[in-house]
Parts: C-alpha cells; sequence; structure tokens
C-alpha cells in the first residue's frame, strides 16, 4: 500500500470508535405511511384525536390483551385461516389480501347481504372471502395460483363468478374489480417474478417495509396513495396487511421473518376508525357525523376519509406508544392492536352491541 492509499479497514475501525455512521451502507426501508398520517392528523378539521380518551382505552385494550394472552398465534385459531405453513399458504394469503377490499352492504340489517355458505355455516365480510378460496380449493379450483389467473381459457370471468357465488341474492361488491386485480397481479408474477409471489417476498430480504415498497410499486392495485391539502399521502393498507398476515401466519419465522415489522402501522380501512369512535379515541364534526349516522357514501379521495383513515394510523400508534410507556418491553405494535380491535367490533357485531355505523367508501383500497 502507498502512503497516498486510504486503509478503509482502519477507516472503518476509526468510524466506529468514534461513532460515525457508515454514510456508503444502504439506509433501513421506509413507507413513509405513519409520517403521512401524522401530517394528516395535524391538518384534520373533521376527525380529532381525543388524547383523554386514546391513553383510557390504551389501559383497557392492553388489560384485555393480556386477558386473553392475545398474539400472532391467534391469527392461525381462526377457523377458516390456513392452517399449513408453507409456499401453498403463501399463495393463499397473497390472494386473500389482493382482492380484500370493499365487503359492506346496503342491506346490512337485513340479513340478505353478500355471504357466502361453506361447511354449513355463513360467513359475511372478510370470513366471506376467506370462505370463498377455502371452498374453491375443496373443489379442487386453484383458485390460489397466479398462473390460473391469467389463463383466462380455464379462469374465465364465469368460473370466478361461481367461485364468488353468494348464498343470497346480494353478490359480492366489486367482482370486475377484484377479477382485474387477479388478472393483473398474475402478469406481474408471470413477467417478473416466475409466477411465484414468494419470490418476491425473497426480493425485500427480510424487510417489512421494503416488502411494502415492492409490492405499491410493482403492482398498481396496491398502490394505495392519494392526495390531502394538496399532499400526496400515502396508506397501503392492504400492502400492509398482506406483509402482517404473512408474519402473522409464520409467527415471525420462515417466509413471516421481517426484522422490522414494528415499522408496519395499523390497516387503514372502515372498521377501525368505527372501533376507535367507540372507544371514545375519535372525535368527528358534526357534518361528519351526521353524514356518517345517515349511511352517506363518502367518496374515495374525499378529505372526510382521508383524515378518518389518517388519523385512525395516526391514534392506533400514539396507542402503542402509550401501552410501551406504562410497560416498558411489552410486545406488542399497531398490527396486533389493529386485529385486536378487528376481532372486537366484529365480536359486537355478532353479540349485537351497537356502535355508531361505520363511513361507506366503496374502493378497492380497502
Amino acid at each position: 500500500m502507498s502512503d497516498d492509499e486510504v486503509d478503509e479497514d482502519l477507516l472503518a475501525l476509526l468510524r466506529k470508535s468514534l461513532g460515525i455512521n457508515d454514510f456508503n451502507a444502504p439506509k433501513p426501508a421506509k413507507t413513509g405511511v405513519l409520517e403521512d398520517a401524522e401530517y394528516i392528523c395535524d391538518n384534520s378539521t373533521d376527525v380529532a384525536l381525543d388524547m383523554r380518551g386514546t391513553k383510557a382505552a390504551a389501559t383497557s385494550i392492553w388489560s384485555l390483551m393480556q386477558e386473553k394472552g392475545y398474539s400472532t398465534k391467534d391469527w392461525s385459531k381462526h377457523a377458516l385461516h390456513p392452517k399449513t405453513k408453507d409456499e401453498s399458504t403463501v399463495d393463499f394469503i397473497f390472494l386473500m389480501d389482493l382482492i380484500n377490499f370493499s365487503f359492506w352492504s346496503d342491506l346490512d340489517d337485513s340479513g340478505q347481504q353478500f355471504s357466502i355458505e361453506y361447511k354449513g355455516e355463513k360467513w359475511t365480510g372478510y370470513w366471506s372471502l376467506v370462505a370463498a378460496i377455502q371452498r374453491a380449493l375443496d373443489e379442487e379450483i386453484p383458485i390460489t395460483k397466479p398462473s390460473f389467473w391469467i389463463n383466462e381459457a380455464e379462469c374465465t370471468d364465469e368460473v370466478l363468478q361461481y367461485v364468488f357465488r353468494s348464498a343470497t341474492a346480494e353478490d359480492i361488491p366489486l367482482l370486475e374489480k377484484r377479477i382485474d386485480c387477479m388478472r393483473e397481479a398474475g402478469q406481474v408474477l408471470q413477467k417478473r417474478f416466475d409466477g411465484s409471489f414468494l419470490a418476491f417476498v425473497r426480493e425485500a430480504n427480510g424487510s417489512a417495509a421494503a416488502l411494502v415498497n415492492l409490492i405499491v410499486d410493482n403492482f398498481p392495485c396496491f398502490n394505495d396513495r392519494h392526495y390531502f391539502e394538496g399532499d400526496r399521502v400515502r396508506f397501503h393498507k392492504r400492502a400492509q396487511i398482506l406483509v402482517a398476515d404473512l408474519w402473522a401466519c409464520f409467527e415471525g419465522e420462515s417466509h413471516g421473518h421481517f426484522h422490522d415489522i414494528d415499522s408496519i402501522t395499523m390497516f387503514a380501512d372502515y372498521r377501525i376508525p368505527q372501533m376507535l369512535h367507540y372507544l371514545g379515541c375519535l372525535q368527528y364534526s358534526p357534518p361528519l357525523e351526521s353524514h356518517i349516522r345517515r349511511l352517506g357514501p363518502i367518496e374515495s379521495g374525499h378529505p372526510w376519509e382521508m383524515q378518518l383513515r389518517g388519523c385512525s394510523i395516526w391514534c392506533v400508534e400514539l396507542l402503542r406508544r402509550e401501552i410501551v410507556r406504562r410497560h416498558p418491553g411489552a410486545q406488542i405494535n399497531a398490527i396486533l392492536i389493529d386485529f385486536f380491535l378487528y376481532d372486537a367490533v366484529k365480536e359486537m357485531e355478532i353479540k349485537g352491541i351497537g356502535c355508531m355505523p361505520h363511513h361507506r367508501t366503496r374502493s378497492i383500497w380497502y
């Protein structure tokens, strides 16, 4: 080595001893969802966080989660979720979250809303989707295979209509959009990832945030970005819940191992805002509250919808922070809080416990 050459090993040792970062090292991936949610919350005029209610809710949520021993194991306990832990399960979860949107019905109180009959039971909402996939697999329809979705000779629109056939007169909402999502995703996987979503997962190198970014950058139907006050904001509900479902199903191991899983936020939909309002965490302006109670539709991208979604994400983050503040070392993240709140609101619905209706926005984003 000449006197003019740099000893990289010595330089690295000096940087480490002085606590200087390696500026050439790759920066951790970020989704930007949490930052955008905070921005929305700070500029919201029709949805507000009640800090006293949020602190009280954090106490109740943590207490109930501890009482029930709530963890990732609860994901596989659901009757319809897959019990195997292999590549076929990854395919199942990808399809499940690819078309996991818009199950609310104008017939909610009539008992005639879209539902799937499977093994002697009728399933509605999100569970109707999972039941439809399980039923198709039982009927030997390879519904979870991306190669099947793009084979329009075998996977015709009529076959997909049969897969999602309803037990009532109401059809599954946005069926054409769901079919479009399947065909689009199948083409992307076939062209770039040898038809395998697992190959896609591996490309993220164990980073949950990197996987979310890969998903939204490669699949337009996952690209859940909108405008609020003239600025682009990110929610990425379905991309995030896809990563979270992998993590929960595989209990943080194998195909569900992500070293930065806590970078995932809650999944901005219509059920969690409903529950957060019930718990006293969110407050609505009189015009918004009146509109929701009258079951008025809110157009996708409307400022009301942006505020409902953004404030919900930030609220769950504050719930998480409050729990950790009171219980240092608590194994808690936004994913588990979201899962718990979703299960809670569905349980309330079954028991007939009343709360304010959820907002009604018909879109592919949630």
